[in-house]
């Protein structure tokens, strides 16, 4: 099969991770007989450095004519550091989600055996987490109208939400949990909000549709608590734009690194797949960023694409460099190899995942090697 992937490597650690996907990608496409054509674009503070515009017309076009997006990350310290900037390189993000429908974003939330000892909570509330984010992308607070009054004494920010928005994404959500532990919860503040009470009440009828998987609801607050205090006990969190946001960052320390989460960003008809870490441009450029949340995305991507099985070849990669501590020096600090080496690994895994003569006790600078 031949599929066209744009590719936005975006600012700071961005061009080093999504080099380090393109391996598995290829890899992937040399071991299940695929062609990947990528189309490389500009968004972010390079693309403001470059055209003025953090998100081009001619990324918009590639984007809208490719069959699935392949992201990095966006942001710069000159533009971090000034809250007078009237041209972001957030807006170049905020902007294609909008343009593009990007209405759901997903956010799995697992804690690998290997990294458990690595996060801040204890291994027996921990273990066995495996939870997936679906969080409504392109309404809310973040799309309501912003006032400042006269005398910049006042701020106003609204927050809007249709039936048609809450439906389409408890949907996919429903249908992603009839595949998973069958269990959906619904994460608002209905006991203050507006916006809350109607998600409350769409999700409730719609859940009606989906007999077989169940559905709860927790007011933000209690469900910020419940993830540390027990974060096996979900399986699909639904909730809106700014809810989702701070929830699924707060679940990024249950695993350990948030160098291995990754996320999709999905629309009827276009679909962009991403890690969820920042540009950290203070690493930029020193190959010792952690490459395997971008990995992770470019598996979102195939399975998006249908290609499950060639999802699941990265997946295994990804399990067998830590189970090897094939990893980078936020994981491995004692014996941490680059980022490049780290793809390297995955991609020669992938290739030669059925060898039964490769020998995994001998390796060197990240790769395998055949005997």
């Amino acid at each position: 099969m031949k599929y066209t992937i744009a590719v936005i490597p975006g600012d700071g650690i961005g061009p080093e991770v999504v080099e380090q996907a393109k391996k598995a990608l290829n890899a992937v496409a040399l071991q299940y007989d695929h062609i990947f054509m990528y189309k490389e674009a500009l968004m972010g503070a390079c693309a403001i450095d470059a055209t003025g515009n953090p998100l081009p017309d001619e990324t918009l076009d590639i984007c809208k004519k490719s069959d699935a997006i392949l992201f990095g990350s966006i942001g710069h310290p000159k533009y971090d550091n000034d809250p007078s900037a009237k041209v972001r390189p957030e807006q170049g993000l905020l902007k294609l989600r909008k343009e593009l429908g990007l209405f759901c974003n997903v956010r799995p939330v697992k804690a690998y055996d290997k990294l458990i000892s690595k996060s801040p909570l204890k291994k027996e509330i921990i273990e066995g987490t495996d939870i997936s984010i679906y969080r409504e992308l392109t309404g809310g607070i973040y799309f309501g109208m912003k006032e400042l009054s006269e005398d910049g004494k006042t701020a106003f920010d609204s927050c809007t939400y249709s039936i048609e928005e809450i439906e389409r994404i408890t949907h996919l959500a429903f249908k992603a949990a009839q595949n998973r532990k069958k269990k959906v919860t619904l994460v608002d503040k209905a006991n203050v909000l507006e916006t809350s009470r109607l998600w409350r009440k769409v999700v409730g009828e719609i859940a009606a549709q989906y007999p077989d998987v169940n559905l709860d609801y927790l007011f933000v607050d209690n469900a910020s608590m419940q993830l540390i205090l027990n974060p096996t006990q979900f399986d699909v969190i639904l909730t809106d734009n700014l809810f989702g946001d701070i929830l699924s960052d707060e679940a990024s320390v249950i695993g350990g690194s948030i160098g291995l989460l990754a996320s999709s960003s999905i629309g009827a008809e276009n679909a962009l797949f991403e890690p969820i870490h920042g540009s950290f441009p203070q690493v930029a450029g020193q190959d010792i960023a952690n490459p395997l949340a971008s990995i992770l995305s470019a598996a979102m991507l195939l399975e998006h694409l249908g290609l499950k099985e060639e999802a699941a070849s990265i997946e295994r990669a990804v399990q067998k460099s830590l189970d090897l501590e094939i990893t980078t020096k936020d994981i491995n600090p004692s014996n941490p190899f680059s980022t490049s080496k780290v793809g390297d690994f995955i991609a020669d895994y992938i290739e030669h995942q059925d060898d039964s003569n490769m020998n995994f006790q001998n390796i060197h600078i990240g790769q395998s090697t055949i005997i």
